[in-house]
């Protein structure tokens, strides 16, 4: 028991560059109290105890505004980041390692007996206010966009946004986004993510295309120079901000 304090604690320190000191973790994180107190009644509740079970969540949710059901089934190192208007519904399955941020759901669709919540697998991320509804499985390493609805399998190592939530292509590392955006000006945009924004992908299709005319290019000076001709290359105007005053 001990030992899982301990890890605990340090997954606080790991995943909240805010927390400064054991202390401070230990009498000001809502969410490690909601999880401690969840044991209590989870221990309750595996021994048929409901009542006492239901009655811990019940303070749990009182305290920390974090509501989780004893039944819940949770991993080690399970961090809730902020945690008001968390909800974790009765047959949720949690692995190791985990971390949900403030407004999460994850919720039943179905009233009928058995399993209806969902599943998420080790190293899972779920960001603030998204919601996880039925007994789907959000698989190893799963990332889930803050203010998503997901109802849908999530495949391990996949981030998903959106309403309904979809998958987002992961960034093109063999495209250097960030030097030619730097290069012209733009580097506001070079920043080499792609959070499903459709006007941040039509400007990292920009400047994949500005990149590939640039190679281009290039061979083609590099050919011509190899033929004896020289072209001037000149230097590429700065985009600068210009203020309407």
């Amino acid at each position: 028991m001990f030992e899982q304090i301990r890890e605990d604690i340090a997954s606080v320190f790991d995943r909240d560059p805010a927390a400064r000191n054991t202390l401070e973790v230990l009498t000001l994180y809502p969410g490690l109290q909601a999880i401690w107190i969840h044991r209590v009644g989870h221990w309750f509740w595996t021994r048929k105890l409901h009542w006492l079970g239901r009655f811990m969540s019940h303070i749990g949710r009182f305290f920390t505004g974090i509501e989780i059901h004893p039944g819940a089934v949770i991993g080690r190192r399970f961090f809730i980041d902020h945690g008001m208007g968390v909800v974790i519904g009765e047959t949720a399955e949690i692995g190791n390692d985990c971390t949900l941020y403030h407004g999460v759901t994850l919720g039943g669709t179905s009233w009928q007996k058995g399993k209806r919540h969902p599943t998420l697998k080790n190293n899972v991320v779920i960001g603030a206010g998204a919601k996880i509804l039925g007994p789907i499985t959000i698989h190893e390493g799963g990332r889930v966009g803050s203010n998503s609805v997901v109802t849908k399998e999530v495949p391990a190592d996949t981030t998903v946004v959106g309403i309904p939530a979809h998958a987002i292509h992961p960034v093109d590392k063999t495209s250097d986004r960030k030097a030619t955006a730097e290069r012209i000006g733009f580097a506001a945009y070079g920043q080499g993510t792609d959070q499903g924004d459709p006007v941040s992908h039509s400007i990292d299709t920009i400047l994949d295309h500005i990149q590939a005319v640039d190679e281009q290019m290039s061979k083609i000076t590099a050919s011509l120079d190899n033929m004896g001709t020289h072209l001037s290359s000149p230097e590429l105007p700065k985009m600068d901000h210009v203020d309407d005053e």
